[in-house]
């Protein structure tokens, strides 16, 4: 075989030999063979004595040059997904983030919404309005338990809207009275937003020099709860800025390079609440679980 002359020729090779013409007898390619072979000795050789790579560590994060903004969208209170809002809750922990936006309809407020849906609209009318809040306020609470040091904001939703609604409806208009009926209904009181050191931004509002009410700004970011289009691309053309927002359950982005300023994008990461609502038994959603 090729090998056993290979290895016939390397011992005529080691041994002494009057033979003048060995050179002759060795195959060209056993000779290219023996040659690489001496490379591969030679570079194991060479590997061995060079230095050990050592992997860099990780950095820990310094709080000061570092920021953890985490944005949540719709929980939807006592509809809310607990396989969804458990981790969630886990993920806040183990993150311990600088800051928690908050993007709308923390709350569903079903029992408040039939007044202000058209004809064939479903309200979750599963649990109580007590339910819906004492969800609130546990996810709240574990919150701001476990992650003592962030700052939390509110963004006002359409559900949460919709109970002030509700409110200038049965005062029949009155300021003072609504008002009055807000405090004693409204989801900023009944979750203590307040108390609790939470800003609250209302739909109906202007912030941060924006033209949009119910917008803040964060950095270059507009966040908003609902862009009022379905499109991202729609969205994206309408506000010219990078935008996150809640209200459609879906996890989409649609980035775009600009001359003006850049590469800016839509943003929405899905919700934390059950996916399959009562209005869409009927019909499978695109709704995804994510923040």
């Amino acid at each position: 075989t090729f090998l056993g002359r290979v290895k016939t020729a390397r011992a005529r090779k080691m041994a002494p030999s009057t033979d003048h013409n060995f050179a002759k007898e060795v195959p060209t390619d056993a000779r290219a063979l023996n040659k690489t072979i001496d490379q591969l000795q030679a570079k194991i050789v060479r590997m061995s004595a060079a230095k050990k790579f050592k992997p860099v560590k990780t950095v820990k994060r310094s709080g000061k040059d570092d920021t953890i903004r985490v944005f949540m969208p719709d929980m939807h209170g006592k509809y809310h997904a607990p396989e969804a809002v458990n981790p969630f809750l886990a993920d806040m922990k183990r993150l311990q983030p600088d800051y928690l936006t908050n993007l709308g309809d923390f709350t569903d407020c079903g029992g408040f919404l039939a007044a202000h849906h058209v004809i064939g609209y479903q309200a979750q009318m599963e649990y109580t309005y007590e339910e819906d809040i004492a969800v609130g306020n546990g996810v709240l609470d574990q919150i701001q338990k476990d992650c003592p040091s962030t700052k939390i904001e509110m963004i006002e939703g359409n559900h949460e809207d919709r109970v002030e609604r509700w409110c200038i409806q049965q005062a029949l208009g009155n300021g003072k009275d609504s008002k009055f009926m807000q405090r004693a209904f409204a989801p900023q009181y009944l979750l203590d937003l307040e108390g609790r050191g939470i800003p609250y931004y209302r739909r109906s509002e202007t912030y941060d020099g924006l033209s949009i009410p119910g917008a803040i700004k964060r950095g270059k970011i507009i966040v908003v709860h609902d862009p009022g289009f379905s499109d991202p691309r729609r969205t994206l053309s309408r506000f010219g800025a990078p935008v996150v927002h809640g209200h459609d359950h879906q996890s989409h982005a649609n980035v775009t390079s600009t001359v003006g300023q850049g590469d800016i994008g839509v943003w929405s990461f899905g919700c934390l609440a059950k996916r399959q609502q009562l209005y869409a038994h009927s019909r499978p959603t695109g709704h995804v679980h994510g923040y």
